[in-house]
């Protein structure tokens, strides 16, 4: 299979397996229509190997981890098993090590389907295939979707519980992360499940409290971002609204000295393939979802300089990621600007919801300041960037930008 492709299961009980050149921990999530777990049950791995129709096969004696679907025995109301895998070292990602999905039929072994993803980079957590029901039968999908905030991230994007306090020594001998941080977009997660040797059978355990790991939402209003800080654009655990606009400002450093900054925001897919850029030649993308203010050619003035707005509802379902970039069309360094900042506000209310302020400066022609990324979940995650390039148009913005994902 490739990436995105799916095909009818032939079977009613299969074996996802997935094995790679170093050793990995699998785990499957159960999920409703709503693309959430109905509680932290619903989360399969080493350490609570058992769920509702599906269940967890640690590596031994050269079997590779591996999660089994009864479809016949999932719960009514469960749509959707997503398998997962991540590297067993810590902090180690997939970087030359892309695994490799073989779909069997549980009973007989035959295999059914493989799916490797393309190459990765530095997601440390993968979601590798998706058992899904449609039409009343079911199939199997390649989904090749990473994150670089580990297994952490995607459980917190389909709703496991996450927990302030690590687990008691004698629970951690198998440390475990739950809930994408924000992510695409975000910090490494904590240590991830180490794999176990086999245990006699025995009843089925809740899942071990996980290490702390903090999601960052709006719940308790205005959030400050430093750099590399995410926020989820979620409140009381749902989606807060459908348009935002993402506001950019800066001054000159010196008196009497114009800069001539753009703002542009470039749209990207799972592959991180350039989809279009709204900027000053092109203000309006995706038919009016992402619409751009239009040029500011000196950064005076009080409040934003140029704004993007983005109508989140509106977005094709291949847009994955929106990257907020400012470059110096005439040379000018940023050594040249100050109080140069990005914040998200409502589109409606205009009620300034994120902010982030580029403290330093250096000497280059460009920032990366932002990115909004959609979380397979279908969340949505700002995290701040600021980091710095030499590119003067929003065309030469695009590479660097697509490395930031």
């Amino acid at each position: 299979m490739t990436q995105g492709g799916n095909a009818p299961l032939t079977a009613a009980r299969v074996t996802v397996e997935v094995t790679a050149p170093k050793a990995l921990d699998v785990s499957g999530l159960l999920l409703t229509d709503a693309g959430k777990v109905r509680s932290d049950a619903d989360f399969v791995f080493f350490n609570a190997p058992h769920g509702p129709g599906v269940t967890h096969r640690p590596a031994s004696g050269g079997t590779p981890d591996a999660i089994t679907i009864d479809t016949s025995a999932v719960p009514a109301g469960i749509t959707k098993i997503v398998v997962t895998a991540s590297p067993d070292e810590a902090g180690a990602t997939f970087a030359g090590i892309e695994p490799t999905a073989t779909v069997r039929d549980a009973d007989s072994g035959q295999v059914l389907v493989t799916f490797t993803p393309p190459q990765l980079g530095r997601e440390t957590a993968l979601i590798v295939v998706e058992v899904y029901q449609r039409g009343g039968a079911w199939k199997v999908r390649a989904v090749g979707q990473g994150y670089a905030n580990g297994l952490a991230g995607i459980a917190t994007d389909f709703g496991v519980t996450v927990e302030d306090e690590p687990a008691p020594a004698a629970a951690t001998a198998a440390p475990v992360t739950a809930p994408v941080a924000p992510p695409v977009a975000a910090p490494v997660a904590p240590p991830l499940p180490q794999s176990a040797p086999p245990m006699p059978p025995a009843p089925p355990a809740p899942p071990a409290a996980a290490p702390s790991l903090t999601k960052v939402t709006l719940d308790k209003g205005r959030v400050s971002l430093t750099k590399g800080g995410s926020v989820s654009l979620e409140k009381n655990g749902k989606p807060f609204l459908s348009s935002v606009r993402m506001g950019l400002g800066w001054e000159p450093a010196g008196r009497g000295r114009n800069i001539d900054l753009d703002a542009s925001c470039i749209a990207f897919d799972a592959k991180r393939e350039k989809l279009d850029t709204a900027w000053f030649m092109k203000l309006g993308i995706f038919n009016g979802a992402v619409v751009h203010s239009g040029d500011n050619l000196t950064g005076e003035g009080g409040g934003d300089d140029e704004s993007i707005t983005v109508h989140l509802d509106g977005l094709p379902p291949e847009v994955c990621g929106l990257v907020f970039v400012v470059n110096s069309f005439s040379g000018q360094k940023f050594t040249d600007v100050k109080n140069a900042y990005c914040r998200l506000l409502d589109a409606g209310s205009n009620q300034e919801l994120v902010r982030f302020d580029l403290t330093q400066s250096e000497p280059h022609t460009g920032v990366v300041m932002c990115k909004l990324v959609r979380q397979y979940s279908g969340e949505w995650v700002m995290t701040a960037i600021g980091e710095y390039v030499d590119a003067k148009t929003a065309r030469a913005m695009v590479k660097p930008a697509a490395s930031m994902l």
